[in-house]
């Protein structure tokens, strides 16, 4: 079953506490997870960045909104406990528990707005007469913030990539030539941008356009092909270069279109005994911000959490 959503979490994670005794969040997760029927390749699904997995992030987000109502409290490190705020809630037997219900405690309230205070001053939005004070606390039931975080960042990326390709596309087949330098050298191919410009870009050879060091020392080489293409590159393309690298008794090329390419192409190299990876338009484009080639840094967000070790007293 998918991952729920992360209020899903709020009220069986009080319910496991409802004894009053601490638990360890490790346990709880635990628990949790066998309460819902995920699977072990469920729960250890990563967010988009790779950074953290799926489910944690939710069971801690689903506890940390459960704290900030006063519903738990962490009377140790890694572990947290049910007050009476929490009994509360239990016993009145809601039939969600989400952002919405915990809105009717004060320190929830306070903690919503002291967010929303942030984003508007952010923006310039935030007046001198508090409108934080008089705004309704929003329902967000589906989206952890670093979800949120996540999802944002994969749309700028897209529109990013995007507009390279679009850009890619519209200048001459010399620049691209010298973009798939720029892009291999800072990969780590070829050495210095210079060595790698003598074999990058001459005239093609049998389906071949340049060959590149693998490593600075030169101890083996890549066969590359570039085509600047607004159409699919198909299998009798990827055969010629195939043809072209065994001509040469060379087991590896690499070739970069700024077109698609198809399945039937990507079938075919799977069972070569020359290694070929196939680079399209849109992996290009994800390669070039990846190193930083073509695109500019406007600004760096850090991501924070609570450094445990620190507020440790043991």
């Amino acid at each position: 079953m998918p991952i729920p959503e992360f209020p899903a979490f709020m009220q069986p994670l009080l319910e496991l506490l409802a004894d009053g005794q601490p638990r360890r969040v490790s346990e709880l997760r635990d628990l949790l997870a066998v309460r819902f029927g995920l699977t072990q390749a469920e729960r250890e699904a990563l967010l988009p960045s790779g950074r953290a997995r799926v489910f944690d992030n939710r069971v801690a987000w689903a506890r940390t909104d459960l704290g900030q109502a006063g519903a738990l409290e962490s009377p140790s490190r890694g572990s947290v406990r049910i007050t009476d705020r929490g009994r509360e809630i239990l016993s009145d037997k809601p039939s969600r528990i989400d952002r919405k219900y915990l809105s009717r405690y004060p320190e929830f309230q306070d903690f919503r707005l002291r967010t929303r205070a942030v984003d508007q001053s952010k923006d310039g939005q935030a007046a001198s007469n508090g409108p934080a004070a008089t705004a309704p606390v929003p329902d967000e039931p589906t989206t952890t913030p670093d979800e949120s975080i996540e999802r944002a960042y994969d749309l700028h990326h897209q529109a990013l990539a995007a507009e390279i390709l679009a850009h890619v596309k519209s200048l001459s087949p010399a620049f691209f030539e010298r973009l798939v330098v720029e892009l291999l050298v800072a990969m780590g191919y070829g050495g210095t941008r210079r060595d790698a410009a003598r074999v990058v870009g001459q005239t093609g050879d049998g389906g071949i356009d340049g060959e590149i060091n693998e490593d600075r020392l030169g101890l083996d080489k890549v066969y590359v092909q570039a085509k600047r293409w607004d159409n699919s590159v198909g299998r009798p393309v990827v055969q010629a270069f195939a043809g072209s690298l065994m001509g040469r008794q060379a087991n590896k090329g690499v070739l970069i279109t700024t077109g698609a390419i198809t399945a039937d192409a990507r079938a075919f190299v799977q069972n070569l005994p020359t290694r070929i990876v196939l680079i399209d338009g849109e992996q290009l484009a994800t390669l070039m911000i990846e190193h930083n080639v073509g695109v500019s840094v406007v600004a760096t967000y850090q991501i924070k959490r609570v450094d445990s070790d620190y507020f440790s007293d043991e």
